[in-house]
């Protein structure tokens, strides 16, 4: 299994190095050590759920450009390594379910993709939350800030991928949300110091832009 892990390191490593939007090789590090430690407070499967942290963007639409071929490439890769029928078909069940898809996510079934989810939401709050939104935004040619944009309250997929928005209104439309939105008893409290951090964040943003404070947090 550790060595599995391993390759699997090294090999995902590989794949996002030209990676740009703030799902690289970093952040999926980040979730990996994060999922990792979850897995061992809520008791969740540690190779499922390493396995999943490690491969969950290769399948993802903000990174790839077609999730299907990407799932294929995944599943070679475990096939490689004999990883059983069972925990691939669960391995690729996470990769595919803990999206946050502008909230039309699907509910999870197992702990080990709820530990996972937590981790991967885990790194979009808090300071290096912050630092990824921007860079995300700006390689989307997304603005900083529009104040006369409304905030967008429910979207289709389509709609959250691609409609306009800028780098603050993402706080409002996620980030604010995934607090309440953690599965476990580890990710929420991890969350709530980090969705703090992003609430003293916004507030000084909108006091130096001079913009009213949203009130819709």
């Amino acid at each position: 299994m550790d060595k599995v892990i391993s390759e699997t390191k090294r090999w995902v490593e590989q794949q996002l190095t030209a990676e740009k939007t703030g799902h690289d090789w970093y952040h999926i590090d980040r979730v990996y050590k994060m999922a990792i430690r979850l897995a061992k407070e809520e008791g969740a499967d540690p190779f499922i759920v390493a396995m999943a942290a490690l491969l969950h963007d290769l399948a993802d639409d903000k990174v790839v450009k077609d999730e299907q071929a990407g799932l294929e490439r995944i599943e070679a890769w475990l096939d490689r390594f004999h990883v059983r029928q069972s925990d691939r078909l669960h391995i690729l069940t996470i990769i595919t379910s803990i999206s946050y898809k502008g909230g039309n996510g699907e509910d999870l079934k197992t702990i080990e993709a709820k530990v996972v989810q937590d981790a991967d939401r885990l790194d979009a709050l808090g300071a290096i939350g912050v630092a990824r939104t921007f860079q995300y935004s700006g390689a989307k040619g997304q603005p900083i800030y529009e104040p006369q944009r409304e905030v967008r309250s429910k979207m289709t997929l389509e709609e959250y991928r691609h409609g306009q928005s800028s780098a603050i209104h993402h706080f409002y439309e996620k980030l604010l949300k995934l607090k309440d939105l953690m599965n476990t008893k580890t990710g929420k409290k991890i969350a709530e110091q980090r969705h703090q951090f992003i609430e003293v964040f916004l507030e000084q943003f909108l006091l130096e832009w001079g913009s009213p404070q949203r009130g819709d947090s």
